[in-house]
């Protein structure tokens, strides 16, 4: 039987800038397959009107969990992810995964981080 779900939506995608602390703002995608046969996952970036979205693919092996930061081009399939700037995150699975979305945000005094599941279906 396999784990997971294989659409996630993460509505509240915001990248924070790095800051000047020890602990640098992100945000993260992570992206956990527990089964045994690889995940290929589309990522799709939703933004406000009038911006098209963008995706790209990942693969995620059996077994094993794939962490996305979204300030790096590199992970984001070469896309930039604006600072600041409000827009949602759809993974669109060819195989069941379990995902999770993560923000540091350190521009002000009381450091936030938070984790959440999203919405599956």
């Amino acid at each position: 039987m396999a784990h997971g779900r294989k659409t996630w939506y993460f509505p509240d995608g915001d990248c924070p800038p790095e800051g000047k602390g020890d602990l640098k703002g992100h945000e993260s995608i992570i992206i956990l397959n527990p089964n045994g046969q690889e995940a290929a996952v589309t990522v799709r970036l939703f933004f406000e009107p009038g911006r098209p979205p963008e995706q790209f693919e990942t693969k995620v092996p059996a077994e094993s969990v794939r962490c996305l930061r979204t300030n790096c081009s590199a992970d984001m399939g070469g896309h930039v992810v604006p600072l600041e700037t409000q827009y949602a995150i759809g993974l669109f699975s060819t195989f069941p995964v379990v995902a999770q979305y993560g923000r540091l945000d350190n521009r002000q005094a009381n450091l936030a981080y938070y984790t959440t599941a999203g919405y599956s279906e």
